[in-house]
């Protein structure tokens, strides 16, 4: 889905849609009280987000799990699979399964560790102990109550922030803002802070600050005509990376977070980027859902999570060997 304007805004929508908000709230209390979380052998980290839409938690999950790499950690990574038809748990295999058995974000997980995807959070956590790994780091899961994470880092768009601050469906909140910087160890703020996020969360806990880095490869873009593509959490961001690279975007085409992508519609849009002396460009998340036929026809555009303070990174790490 993508993002309605009042979650931003605000505006009689969201005053109509505030009972329901209520009721979000009550259920997920309800399921927090009848929940018993599993706490696994080995170190736990779940980066989450508050909002629904993209925040930037896979590029801090593959950051962090980079960061443990280099510390000698057999990292294993957690995911539910959103938007695969696959329940697990299941160890993801990229040669083998497609977005559509496991869902996108898992599939560039794989590439960087162990990655299990499970709807059952617990069993997902109890395969990655048999397989032997010494921390796990979790996609996504601050409102799931079925595990113990040892440590948490909320992550939020610096853009975008909480929006109108309310639980969905009046808002983008999943969870109220006090309640998720509650079980964080740190905020994680993605891009410059636009939206107010430092002031939000008023010292109550560090800021870790990053940026998302297009790879040396996508420098060549710089001049070139591009049609750009993407079906994100927030599909501007990608037409922001474009810009900043200096590329000329001619078209620009955004789809739903997940959007599956038939031949025809890839078709459709490599026709029109021929048509404009242009190249049909899309981000890695959504590289793994093009039909495979039309790959090698659209070019990727690659980044990844920078620290602005990778000392502060590390000495949070350091808290899970003490």
């Amino acid at each position: 889905m993508r993002a309605p304007g009042f979650w931003e805004n605000g505006g009689w929508q969201a005053t109509a849609l505030t009972p329901l908000s209520w009721l979000w709230r009550l259920g997920a209390t309800l399921r927090r009280s009848t929940t018993t979380p599993y706490r696994p052998g080995v170190p736990l980290i779940c980066v989450g987000n508050v909002t629904a839409g993209g925040a930037g938690k896979t590029p801090t999950v593959l950051a962090i799990t980079a960061e443990l790499a280099v510390r000698g950690k057999r990292v294993g990574l957690l995911s539910r699979g959103h938007g695969g038809r696959l329940s697990g748990p299941v160890r993801v295999d990229p040669t083998l399964h497609t977005a559509g058995d496991v869902g996108d974000e898992p599939l560039l997980l794989a590439t960087a560790a162990p990655t299990v995807i499970a709807r059952n959070r617990a069993a997902g956590a109890r395969m990655l102990e048999q397989i032997g790994v010494e921390i796990i780091v979790m996609d996504d899961g601050l409102q799931n109550p079925s595990l113990a994470p040892d440590l948490a880092l909320l992550v939020v768009d610096g853009g975008t922030g909480i929006g109108t601050g309310q639980l969905i469906p009046a808002g983008p909140l999943r969870e109220p803002w006090d309640a998720a910087l509650d079980k964080a160890a740190a905020v994680v703020v993605v891009g410059a802070d636009r939206a107010g996020v430092a002031a939000r969360v008023g010292g109550r806990r560090p800021i870790l600050s990053a940026v998302l880095e297009p790879a040396p490869s996508a420098h060549a873009l710089r001049g070139r005509r591009v049609l750009g593509f993407a079906g994100i959490g927030r599909p501007e961001k990608f037409r922001e990376t474009l810009t900043g690279l200096g590329a000329q975007i001619v078209g620009f085409e955004a789809f739903d977070d997940h959007h599956p992508y038939t031949p025809l519609e890839i078709m459709a849009l490599v026709e029109r980027a021929v048509a404009q002396d242009a190249m049909p460009v899309t981000t890695a998340k959504d590289a793994t859902r093009l039909p495979a036929e039309a790959r090698s026809m659209v070019t990727v555009v690659e980044v990844a999570l920078s620290w602005r303070d990778p000392l502060a990174v590390g000495a949070l790490l350091d808290r899970l060997d003490g």
